[in-house]
Order: C-alpha cells, then structure tokens, then sequence
C-alpha cells in the first residue's frame, strides 16, 4: 500500500520555503545526494527510532539495551520490569492512598518530575521543563499559585534554567500535574536516566553580540525529545546546551553535548556563515570540562547530530554501574588518544541522512569577550531603545508573592517574558529607556535588587539537606549567612565574585567552576566545608583547587574575611578575585587566610 503524502508547496510560508531551500541548497553544495536511501523520505537521521532494546532468544538469558538482565545496576532492572511512563494508574493510586511510592517507583516518578525527597523531607518536589528557560509572566503567576496551593509557597531557580517546587503532599501530585499542563508546562522526563533541562544564552534573540538566536534551537531539541520516544531511554542523566556566542556564556563546557555559535569568515575551505563547534563530555562533578570533538555544524543540523550521539549513547552506554553510566566514560572505555571520540563520531555518522564535517576550530573566528556580570544589571539590547534587567534571586529561592511582581513588572514594563540563567537568578527583557526607572523602583519595591557588585548576587547553592538527602549541610542557609556576611565586611567590591555552594561530591552547584567553592562535609560531627578556589569557566576554563580540606562552617567566615582582606589591599590595578587567585599557589593563599597574616 503506498502511504506516501503528496505536499502542496503553496502550503508553505514564505520563511518555511526559504528554509528548505537554504537546506537542500548547501546539501547541493556540499556534494552530497539529497534523494538517495533515507534522505529521500526528507529524514535527517538515520531513522533509528524504531529499534527496541534487544532480547535474547528463549533459551538463553534476556537482555536489556545488549546487557544481561542479571548483570543490571538495580535502576536498570527497574525499568527492565516496567516502563516508568506506563506508571500512571499506580500515581493515581498513590495519590489517592496519600501514601509514598515504593523504591522502585520513587525512582520511575522521576520520569514525571516527581521526587519524593524523604527524608530530608517527607513530601513531593517537582522540577520543571523550561527550554531555553524562557517563561511567560501568566507562567510565573500560574506557578505562584500552585507553590502557595499545594506547596511551600516559593519557587527553587536552577543550575540548568529551571523551576522547582517543592513540598507537594502525595494526595496533590495528580492534581500538581494537571494544573502544570494547563500552563503550557511539562515536568516529562526532567529527572531520573533523562535529558534534563536543555539550556541557552540567556538573552539570545537580545544579544548585540551574538553571532545567532539559539532559542528555536533549543525549543527544537525540546521538540524532538518530547516526540521520540527512546530519547528516554538513556543509562543516565545528560545534559545538553546552546550558546549563542554572545556576551553571556551558558557554560556549554559543563554539559554533555556544548554546542557554541562560531563565525567563518571568507577565505576558509568551508564557506563563510555562521556555524557551531560541538563540545563533548562536560561533567564537572567528575572534574571534567567538554572538549571539542572537531566538528562544524550548520544550525539545521544540531537537533539531528544531538539526537544521533544520544542514540549511540542509549546503544552503549553502561547499564551495570551507575557511576560509569555518563558519556563520558563511554568515550575513555572506547580509547585513549582521541580514538574513544573518533569512534564516538563513526558511530554517529552511522545514524545521520548526512556527513559530518571535520574542521579545525583554527578556522573559526575567536569568541568576543564574554561578560561575567552581564546576567545582573541594567543592559541595552540589540532592539534599539530597549534594554533588559538581570534581577538577583538569592540561591534562587522565589517566594509567590516575588513570583507575581516579577510577573507583573513583565507585563507592565517589558512584553510579559522573562528569562532564566544557570546561575538561579532571572533576565526581564524588552523594557523601554523611559520605563528603566520606574521598572527597577519596583523591582526593589518587590524586595529584589539587580547590582551586580556583591558576592550575595553570584551565589549558586543546591537544595541543601533541608530538601536532599545526599547534603551533608544546610546549604543555602549557609551560602546567604557567609554572603552578607562579606558583603557587609566588603561594600567596595567592584569586580564579580561567584560563590558557589554544593552540599555532596555529586556537585550540582557546580563548586569546581566557581571563583570559590564550597562542599558540604561533616567536621567531627557539625556541618562544615571542604574549601576550594580559582574555578572558571569559558575563556576562564579551570577546575578550582583545594584551599581547605575541611573546616566546620562557624570557622569559615573569619578565613574568607582574611582572604579577602588580602585581595583588597594586594591586587594588582583592577584585578578580579579569580585572577588574584590564580597568581598565587595555595600555600600563599592560605597564609593569607590566617587573620594574623592578611
């Protein structure tokens, strides 16, 4: 039976059309056939969607994605019995029971966005997906009322662009999820073995710098993941981020698959245009920044590359030990040397409708500078006479009554849009010149501030053991009392500080990337730090080092103050904090956290 579609080009906007012929055209160009195996149904991969995991004949033991049920780590063997996503009659069940969910379902409820987080506390929180972290003001204000309904009454900003809400009882969850997507929200595959939240440039679309907007990018890879069913199928987390090449970094050399906007000027084998470099294998926690595999992409074919190398990753990735079930170690199983990465990519290649090309990043334009501080304050926008305000959400905590003036500054100021930014604070665009006074008087009214010239301002924090169980400390207690505390002891800072404040080794606020990072320890019993310094990223790339290797949190604050002290009177002209730093090995750099000594 011939099932095929016959399509009226007249059926297609004038931007769809220039689209297509853009597509085909550079295929042209390149060299390549455009109607020959897949590509002639218009697919840009290789259709793998379709393959299920394999199971081994009867007489021998089943498999799970190539694996031996029996070799399965025990999160493995849970989705080997059932589909997290065929869970829904037991969710209502649970619901109406108000009863927690086994372990076995504590873990699938994570599909949902759901994480029961006993027993730091006994009850629900819910992680959202925001892509591109771009939020509509009737969004901010829906999510205000849920969090006042059914939960703490306050929203959680992320690391990766991203709402939380917390303290949603068992009987809510239903009822929590309903309401989500009436707001044109999902929480579908935010948590557990899954994509998480796919992040870009902040204020893409906005940027006078940027060499492309990568917000439809990142909708796009968000529209594939939602539409492909075994895009939930990976052996663990991974994370994925566009960067639009601008002023404000979306720390791409953290994440899984970076891709970065890269210019190619005349003159080159490849034709000038704007492209992307692919960055592999970021996992901070593991102590390893992304790195560039080699390739060149055109923006239409990064949906399709990222969707191939998750498949290769689904395919072979390690479904026996959960601590060696990132891409990365895929990668390093596969060679050293670069040959674990040039496999990566044959078997990438495998799955595309089209070559991958191979271009030294020496061909590219370097990056412009890229401004550490520009997600805070009062900034111009590409748009001539508008402007957008980075607002400061200390450790992203958002109580429902900010939530609705933030709201309601959007709409009254701007265009009703705001932005979320990897480091828990939020971006309101599109405010006029003659609207910046009034904007930023309400902004404070709300009880919020938008300088950038406190540490308080650059402070990152996880959930803490209030809300994990894996925290050894009180986190962002913690990061806000030291905060103001340097703060009120340092008014003239003028240089950016970010401090950056993880309560386990899983690190997910990230402390091996911050000027100064803490993680939570136990001291002889009390909460207290391990102490590391001269984190960065970007063009300011470098795992941070040890200062102190424990130290409870009552002793800190008066060696920071110290250190700081000594930043103050020995800097060399304008020196930032991290450079400072940086010059000095940490034998002199804890001589000067000795109050004696600075």
């Amino acid at each position: 039976m011939n099932t095929s579609t016959t399509i009226n080009p007249a059926e297609f906007t004038h931007e769809q059309k220039q689209y297509l012929q853009g597509f085909f055209a550079g295929i042209v160009q390149r060299g390549i056939a455009p109607f020959v195996g897949h590509a002639a149904n218009g697919l840009i991969t290789n259709d793998p969607a379709s393959r299920l995991p394999n199971h081994a004949a009867a007489d021998t033991e089943p498999t799970w994605h190539d694996t031996p049920i029996s070799d399965l780590s025990r999160e493995e063997r849970w989705k080997y019995e059932q589909d997290p996503f065929a869970i829904w009659d037991k969710i209502l069940q649970y619901s109406n029971q108000n009863q927690p969910p086994t372990d076995d379902d504590r873990f699938r409820f994570k599909y949902f966005g759901l994480f029961h987080v006993a027993p730091a506390q006994d009850s629900f929180m819910l992680r959202l997906r925001v892509p591109g972290g771009i939020l509509a003001s009737h969004q901010l204000r829906g999510l205000a009322q849920l969090a006042e309904d059914h939960g703490c009454g306050r929203a959680d900003l992320t690391t990766r662009s991203n709402l939380q809400l917390r303290e949603f009882q068992p009987r809510d969850i239903v009822r929590v999820l309903h309401r989500i997507q009436a707001l044109g929200l999902t929480s579908r595959g935010s948590g557990a073995d899954n994509i998480r939240n796919i992040t870009a440039s902040p204020i893409t679309g906005l940027d006078p710098n940027e060499l492309l907007d990568v917000a439809p990018l990142a909708e796009a890879m968000q529209a594939y993941i939602t539409n492909s069913r075994d895009m939930f199928d990976l052996p663990r987390k991974f994370n994925i981020a566009f960067d639009n090449g601008g002023a404000i970094s979306t720390v791409a050399d953290t994440n899984d698959i970076g891709f970065i906007a890269v210019r190619i000027n005349e003159g080159h084998t490849i034709p000038a245009g704007i492209y992307f470099r692919v960055l592999l294998c970021g996992i901070t926690g593991h102590r390893q920044f992304a790195t560039d595999c080699g390739l060149l992409l055109r923006p239409d074919e990064t949906v399709a590359v990222a969707a191939a190398m998750i498949r290769v990753f689904i395919q072979h990735g390690d479904r026996t030990d959960r601590k060696k079930a990132r891409l990365k170690y895929l990668i390093d199983r596969w060679g050293s040397n670069g040959s674990g990465m040039a496999r990566f990519l044959e078997e990438t290649e495998k799955l595309l409708a089209f070559p991958l090309i191979r271009v030294p990043a020496s061909e590219c334009e370097p990056r412009g500078p890229i401004n550490r501080s520009a997600h805070l304050g009062i900034h111009p926008q590409a748009q001539p006479g508008l402007h957008y305000i980075g607002i400061a959400i200390p450790v992203g905590h958002l109580p429902a009554a900010q939530m609705r003036s933030l709201a309601n500054i959007a709409d009254q100021f701007g265009t009703g849009e705001l932005r979320l930014t990897v480091w828990q604070n939020l971006i309101i665009p599109n405010i006029p010149t003659e609207h910046l006074e009034a904007a930023t008087q309400a902004i404070q009214n709300a009880g919020l501030d938008y300088k950038a010239s406190t540490v308080l301002a650059g402070t990152v924090a996880c959930t803490g053991n209030k809300g994990c169980r894996f925290a050894a400390t009180d986190t962002k207690s913690h990061a806000v009392a030291l905060a103001r505390h340097l703060d009120a002891r340092f008014p003239i800072l003028d240089q950016p500080i970010n401090l950056h404040v993880t309560g386990c080794h899983h690190s997910c606020a990230q402390h091996y990337i911050g000027d100064l990072g803490l993680m939570g320890v136990k001291v002889s019993g009390e909460e207290g730090y391990q102490v590391l310094i001269g984190g960065g990223v970007d063009n300011d790339q470098g795992l941070a080092r040890e200062l102190i290797s424990s130290i409870r949190f009552t002793d800190l604050a008066p060696k920071l103050e110290s250190l700081f002290t000594a930043y103050t009177l020995q800097r060399q002209d304008d020196e930032t904090f991290l450079h400072f730093t940086r010059r000095h090995d940490i034998a002199t750099l804890q001589s000067f956290c000795e109050k004696e000594k600075a």
